[in-house]
């Protein structure tokens, strides 16, 4: 399925780090830690938290909603899901055998401690769609498709979160990106669409679309999980009022605010080369409304340009929770 290639990025950032630091006596690189030693039990305990609670989270969706129902996911779920159906062999050994090139692969790309967190959660979810029953929840085609692809990006983005995944594609997108112009999530969507497209001819149209459907809700479900609620937007100012709208972002609501020594090169009045002083900073979404509106009040000729940020470190922007 669609997970959020950009925690895999964070990952081998990560790595990176840690050997630079590891290099200057620092801590050992992120990736080559033993599961219980390294940053704190603390943080080791939180990780096998949401590696318990994703591999349950997961279970339940496909056990609970996808399994009972013929439907199928994305990726390496998809796959096991889809060959399942056709040979009658047991997912929780389809699940195991078909992710292991891939947590291989992973200890290539990542480290030993992402490989080890993998499979270990991978096996953890294969021994839960062994021996734990969980009931059918609904007959209604809709919600087994949204509720189904929930659960199961639930425990998706959870594994995640714990620093392993339960879903191995990813691993091999990142490979296969590095060695052509696709970029991961090109490789992602092409193997998805030939894996929709297979269960499109040898199941049913309709149980694609209704699998189309669960992919969709799990991929959304891994998105908020992994970047929370409070996804962040950088916006630039550039303003004749340069200094009241500082002392209103700084004051007002409390934001940082970075100023920038600038230039104007060509507006409504032709070409003007005076110089102005250019704003950034960065607000959560939910501040984005009440930035504007200040900005307008200072100044309604003001040009504001604003883009996502997948993440912010240090300053006055909280962390979002959970990280």
């Amino acid at each position: 399925m669609l997970l959020n290639h950009i925690v895999l990025h964070r990952l081998r950032k990560r790595k990176q780090a840690g050997n630079a630091n590891n290099s200057s006596g620092g801590p050992p690189p992120f990736g080559e830690q033993s599961f219980f030693t390294g940053w704190g039990l603390r943080r080791k305990l939180l990780q096998l938290g949401f590696l318990v609670a994703g591999v349950f989270s997961a279970a339940l969706g496909l056990k609970g909603f996808l399994l009972p129902n013929g439907f199928i996911d994305g990726g390496v779920t998809g796959i096991s899901l889809l060959t399942g159906q056709l040979t009658g062999l047991p997912l929780s050994a389809l699940i195991v055998a078909i992710n292991i090139p891939f947590i291989v692969m992973g200890y290539f790309q990542m480290g030993r401690g992402f490989a080890a967190r993998t499979l270990a959660a991978v096996l953890a979810l294969a021994l839960v769609l062994l021996v734990v029953s969980f009931p059918t929840l609904t007959q209604d085609k809709l919600l087994i498709a949204v509720f189904g692809g929930f659960f199961l990006g639930a425990g998706v983005g959870m594994a995640m979160r714990g620093g392993a995944v339960l879903d191995g594609t990813e691993v091999l997108a990142v490979y296969i990106s590095k060695r052509t112009s696709l970029s991961v999530g090109d490789v992602i969507l092409l193997m998805n669409i030939i894996i929709f497209a297979v269960a499109a001819w040898l199941l049913s149209v309709e149980t694609a679309l209704y699998s189309i459907l669960a992919y969709l809700s799990a991929a959304k479900t891994v998105d908020f999980l992994i970047e929370g609620i409070e996804e962040y937007t950088g916006v630039t100012i550039i303003s004749a009022r340069s200094e009241q709208i500082r002392l209103m972002v700084t004051e007002m609501l409390g934001r940082g605010a970075t100023v920038y020594a600038g230039k104007r090169g060509y507006g409504t009045r032709g070409h003007v080369r005076d110089a102005v002083d250019i704003i950034f900073t960065v607000v959560t979404r939910l501040e984005v409304g009440q930035l504007t509106a200040e900005i307008n009040k200072i100044d309604p000729k003001a040009f504001v340009v604003m883009h996502s940020v997948r993440d912010t470190r240090g300053g006055l922007v909280k962390k979002r929770p959970l990280h």
